[in-house]
């Protein structure tokens, strides 16, 4: 039986979180401790709602549609929000401008190449990168092995960029719906498509469960999943608030300015990388090792783990060897895609896509792709069983 034991400590991190939050505010400005507490609210909602891409999608392979309709929910949220923000700022799409700070990125093979190696790294590593970080708070034992492998598939990522920008990213269009159809035709056109794939979710999924009684509500809120529904209004509400107060929701940032600043130091990239410092996206900053990213980070691991607490959910287990293995080659794997790609599922795919960036939906494919491809190979990789997030 669920008992109030958990609920104090949970009290407890929530409390530090919200004063480690004022102090940030007082020594290193607003969006510092902003960015703390927006990721809290990320952390306990993805650990609630499981809103991990690759759980998302193997649910969706494995017949059940319904985990997937909080994406699509999230986006149908975050793009409403978006259009608002954007409409206010650049009130005429198609003076060839674009808004600022979005994620807004070139639309070309790289992109593609990216997702799909993304795809199969989270699928080898049992999680997307955002998966990774609130299973952290979660006391997984394959996330740190994962998030090491993305540093290194970070670093691996801006020692090969120079060749991919000159060949291709310097010549990819960057396409953003609203310039060739105005903000109605755009927020129409991703509605339709978003609304048919909700149709098709709709199709694919179990029978559900009977009513839930007013006595389970407290139960429903700290312990079991939370509706898709809820799960994506909630990270499509984040999404704009983020936007609006400081930078697009991603995760990356952070990783890749560490990376960078470790290959620079060892001599294994120059200090100027050609053409990445002007694009849009969740990219490194040269010379600034903390960033309000890292504070998002930090907060979305520490907001897990309260939800964790709460809902019992915190249980460190050992893994076999070839699990951690298959963690961390995913991680470089997923780092090396996400750096070329200027982001990751929640850099590109979400952020871009509420955005209309046509890089966001070449992504959300890749990705889905190469998660099948993990799916198919996963088992001849990693004999040893199962990935580990079921749950």
């Amino acid at each position: 039986m669920h008992t109030l034991l958990p609920y104090g400590p949970a009290a407890l991190v929530l409390c530090l979180i919200d004063l480690a939050a004022d102090r940030l505010q007082a020594g290193m400005g607003a969006t510092a401790g902003f960015s703390l507490l927006l990721g809290a609210a990320l952390g306990i909602v993805f650990q609630r709602g499981r809103f991990c891409f690759q759980c998302i999608f193997r649910d969706l392979f494995d017949g059940d549609g319904r985990p997937a309709q909080s994406i699509v929910v999230a986006l149908l949220v975050g793009m409403l929000g978006y259009w608002l923000i954007f409409s206010a700022w650049l009130p005429d799409p198609q003076t060839g401008r674009l808004p600022p700070g979005a994620h807004i990125g070139p639309a070309g093979p790289v992109v593609i190449v990216g997702g799909m190696v993304f795809g199969l790294g989270m699928g080898l590593s049992g999680a997307c990168i955002s998966g990774h970080l609130y299973r952290l708070g979660e006391g997984s034992v394959r996330a740190p092995f994962a998030l090491v492998g993305a540093l290194l598939g970070f670093a691996l990522g801006f020692w090969s960029w120079e060749p991919l920008y000159t060949l291709y990213v310097s010549r990819a269009p960057v396409r953003w719906l609203p310039q060739a159809l105005g903000y109605g035709g755009a927020m129409a056109l991703q509605a339709a498509l978003l609304l048919a794939v909700a149709l098709f979710l709709d199709r694919r999924r179990p029978p559900d469960k009977a009513a839930l009684s007013a006595s389970s509500l407290p139960r429903r809120l700290l312990v079991e999943r939370w509706p898709p529904v809820i799960a994506g209004t909630i990270v499509g509400l984040i999404g704009v608030a983020a936007y609006f107060r400081m930078e697009p929701l991603g995760v990356t940032r952070q990783i890749g300015t560490l990376a960078r600043a470790g290959a620079e130091r060892l001599d294994l990239i120059p200090g100027r990388l050609v053409g990445l410092d002007g694009l849009a996206g969740c990219i490194s900053r040269a010379g600034q090792l903390l960033t309000d990213n890292g504070l998002l980070i930090g907060g979305i691991v520490l907001g897990s783990f309260a939800a964790a607490l709460a809902a019992g959910a915190f249980r460190p287990a050992r893994q076999p060897p070839g699990k951690l293995a298959s963690a961390l080659f995913g991680g470089v794997l997923m780092g090396w895609g996400a750096m070329v790609s200027l982001g990751c599922t929640v850099g590109v795919l979400l952020s871009g896509i509420m955005a209309f960036a046509e890089a966001g939906w070449l992504f959300l494919v890749a990705t889905l792709i190469g998660s099948y491809a993990a799916r198919i190979l996963e088992p001849s990789i990693n004999p040893l069983g199962q990935q580990e997030m079921t749950r």
